[in-house]
């Protein structure tokens, strides 16, 4: 194992040239937020890589789990987080920061080969192949903050110019994250996003109620939020984002959607994750109406979406019988 140090470095192209090699598979946790530094690096995301965080939600260990939580979980390591948000920018490196450094990646290759296996045994390495696949699609890193409201999760619970404020404030962390290059959930988290969104203050005493905002974010970066919100509010109504459509599903359509979401419930439940992870009532529409969705792709398919799109095929074909 070796510590580098970007900074004191005239050129990362041989670590580059490494990591772009594609006989090498890159094992990483959290993948998409080290990713989107190396498109930006290159143009292109380094392959093949295998997401420790996203296996860990597949095989039960709960959803978004930090790299410290799972090598307690799967190896009873327990390690010491103090310099998390140290200035990395100072130098010389002080020893106990290079030991934290070195530990906070010493466990991968165990937890790839824990994972890896425990993936094999259920039969998921081929699909869960496919979701580490997406992560090198290039559109993920482009920079384009007006549209980073969609990928906040349940952003399509919010109507009209709920959506605008969400889209100006969303639009604003992605600019402070680039700048300040720090992951955007440091800047505010999705749940702050919706919140804002939701109750869209106007002064700094409603503001500092929002539920889930820090009081050093209201602080510091107060004004430029409030500032934001109330230019969204003021965008006339045909201004404002509008989430995709939804196709219309008949009452009988309803009830069979209902009966997929119980399945759904009851596989999340079996394979110990969050059932909003495996799947929402949109996912499942789409997929009931034949249009693309994460059922059809990837771990969700294996887990649960091939078996659905089996009994809409049997349900909509009732006379149907195999060759014998």
């Amino acid at each position: 194992m070796a510590c580098i140090d970007p900074l004191a470095l005239p050129s990362l192209d041989p670590l580059l040239d490494l990591l772009y090699d594609p006989a090498i598979t890159k094992v990483l946790h959290a993948a998409q937020q080290d990713l989107e530094i190396f498109y930006h690096l290159r143009g292109a995301v380094p392959t093949p890589v295998f997401d420790t965080q996203l296996a860990a939600l597949v095989l039960g260990h709960g959803s978004q789990i930090g790299y410290a939580a799972l090598v307690q979980q799967l190896l009873g390591v327990e390690l010491d987080k103090t310099h998390t948000r140290a200035n990395w920018r100072h130098r010389p490196l002080a020893p106990e920061w290079l030991a934290y450094a070195a530990a906070d990646v010493r466990y991968l290759r165990e937890l790839y080969l824990r994972q890896q296996a425990a993936l094999a045994a259920r039969g998921w390495l081929d699909a869960l192949a496919e979701d580490f696949a997406a992560l090198a699609v290039p559109d993920r890193y482009r920079l384009q903050p007006w549209e980073a409201w969609r990928r906040v999760r349940e952003h399509n619970r919010l109507r009209g110019v709920q959506r605008a404020v969400l889209r100006a404030l969303a639009a604003w962390r992605e600019e402070r994250a680039s700048t300040h290059d720090r992951p955007r959930r440091w800047i505010l988290d999705d749940a702050a996003l919706l919140e804002l969104a939701r109750r869209m203050p106007k002064t700094p005493d409603e503001l500092s109620r929002i539920r889930g905002l820090p009081a050093t974010t209201v602080q510091r970066q107060g004004e430029a939020l409030l500032a934001r919100i109330a230019t969204a509010r003021a965008e006339p109504p045909e201004q404002w984002p509008v989430r995709t459509a939804r196709s219309h599903v008949s009452p009988e359509q309803a009830a069979k959607v209902d009966e997929m979401l119980r399945l759904i419930a009851a596989r999340a439940d079996h394979n110990r994750i969050p059932s909003q992870c495996l799947a929402d009532r949109w996912d499942v529409e789409k997929l009931l109406l034949g249009e693309d969705s994460p059922l059809l792709h990837g771990w969700r398919a294996a887990m649960v979406g091939r078996e659905l799109l089996a009994r809409l095929t049997a349900d909509s074909n009732p006379q149907a019988a195999p060759d014998r």
